[in-house]
């Protein structure tokens, strides 16, 4: 890579929580003791805040430069839901201003920070999130209605809630964000408004690594507008029916790795996203110079992701060595009119998929309907500002067992999906090619087998 993340360094010194009053009791809260360590070792110039063996419960807690937050090999944190502990605030998501409640582990323009060692950090997302009824059992199904009666029926399923209060915030709108008293309004129903597990907002020199993260309100890891983000041999779990569940989403972040990692949860594995449409757009800061290698994805929609929120652009990114297992879709790249951005420069090799549902590979810009939410405005014009962009895209040595279709480009009447190399490569699939408004697609030395399987020597599409 012709880049270098540099990871953080820290002191000798160590803080125990058990020093600042943490107790590991299944009812005691630690959320004073756990933050008062951290405040500590950071006033004093860093060092490690160590969480020993034990299980500790404790609300959110925010992490300070220079402090590596170190969970012992059997230590268990399991966080807490309430509206006191979780107050509402204007963030940033999807590259919008939205309301959120605060997360259970969080950080803002702090330098030098890390989450490692091999315990267990529990974002209890199960009391947050709805639950859609089709991705459960009959008999889970039944488990869910005993802890709560509120169900909220779509066109396309019934969704379940965990308390009165998601019911009703999902039942109603949002109030006017120039309302003053618009976070009043909102905190009613607070907890439909689900937290990220670990928000990282403008940090330098991050390190999560070893650990498992689990459970999460929403999306698992957000690193924004972060740079030297560094991921390592950690575990992402979340249940397959956890609604917006995502891996990690690495947005507008500069000089990132993720290695060794496993990610086993119920939306996006690995995502890389800057931003959404035009508001987003203002700020210029794409995601780029990420290298992701030697990771597994299990059971997510999808194992490496770009988009849809892509708006700011995306980077010179190198994929390579990992495994996608059971995913809906292996390689997804996804966007919509009125997102604009540009994607490019993206390798993409030596991937293993096994048991793909859907598309081994697919670009597509008709990920969303257009509304007035997505374009910002309200109307939305095929200005060169609005188009996204997918181009100069190579994958290599793709090997997959199983799909539904081994490639699919669906791009823009306004501009084609264009530069995008397979080569070297062989899918097993029930339909090899689904090539619309798209030019230069070009397929080298790679197989792809159907009931009538094609050797591609090197071919060059234009749909």
């Amino acid at each position: 890579m012709n880049f270098k993340v540099e990871r953080p360094k820290f002191n000798d010194k160590v803080y125990n929580i058990l020093d600042f009053g943490a107790k590991g009791k299944l009812d005691f809260n630690n959320k004073k003791a756990i933050q008062s360590a951290i405040d500590e070792c950071s006033k004093n110039g860093g060092g490690m805040v160590l969480i020993p063996d034990g299980f500790y419960l404790t609300g959110p807690i925010e992490i300070k430069s220079n402090v590596n937050l170190h969970l012992s090999n059997n230590a268990y944190v399991k966080f807490t839901k309430s509206k006191e502990e979780y107050p509402l605030i204007f963030t940033e998501y999807e590259g919008i201003k939205k309301i959120r409640a605060i997360s259970p582990i969080s950080a803002k323009n702090a330098c030098n920070i890390a989450i490692t060692g091999y315990g267990i950090m529990d974002g209890s997302g199960d009391l947050w999130r709805g639950i859609k009824k089709f991705k459960l059992t009959e008999k889970e199904w039944e488990r869910c209605l005993k802890k709560s009666p509120y169900v909220f029926k779509t066109k396309e399923t019934e969704i379940w809630c965990p308390t009165q209060t998601y019911y009703e915030g999902i039942c109603g709108k949002e109030p006017d964000y120039d309302d003053p008293k618009c976070l009043e309004i909102a905190a009613k129903n607070y907890d439909v408004y689900r937290p990220v597990f670990v928000s990282l907002i403008s940090c330098d020199k991050v390190l999560i690594e070893d650990v498992t993260l689990t459970n999460s309100p929403a999306w698992n890891v957000h690193p924004l507008y972060c740079t030297n983000f560094t991921m390592n041999n950690a575990q992402i779990k979340n249940k397959f029916s956890a609604q917006n569940g995502d891996g990690i989403d690495l947005e507008s972040c500069e000089n990132c790795e993720i290695a060794n990692t496993v990610f086993a949860v119920g939306d996006d594995g690995i995502c890389i996203k800057s931003g959404k449409n035009k508001k987003a757009r203002e700020i210029k800061k794409p995601t780029r110079n990420v290298w992701i290698h030697d990771c597994k994805v299990y059971d997510a929609h999808g194992g490496f992701v770009v988009g849809s929120e892509m708006s700011r652009g995306v980077e010179n990114i190198l994929v390579e060595r990992c495994i996608f297992s059971g995913t809906d879709i292996g390689v997804r790249f996804k966007s919509a009119m009125g997102r604009g951005g540009v994607v490019s420069d993206i390798t993409i090799k030596d991937i293993t998929m096994v048991n793909i549902i859907g598309e081994a590979i697919i670009f597509t810009m008709g990920y969303v309907l257009v509304n007035i939410e997505d374009a910002n405005e309200g109307k939305v014009t095929a200005n060169l500002d609005d188009v996204p962009e997918f181009k100069n895209i190579t994958l290599e040595n793709i090997n997959c067992n199983n799909s539904e279709v081994a490639l699919k480009v669906l791009g823009l009447p306004e501009l084609p999906i264009h530069d995008i190399t397979l080569k070297n490569s062989y899918i097993k699939a029930n339909k090899d090619l689904d090539l619309k408004l798209c030019k230069n697609i070009i397929l080298e030395n790679t197989k792809i087998e159907t009931s009538e399987s094609k050797y591609y020597q090197k071919e060059v599409f234009e749909a």
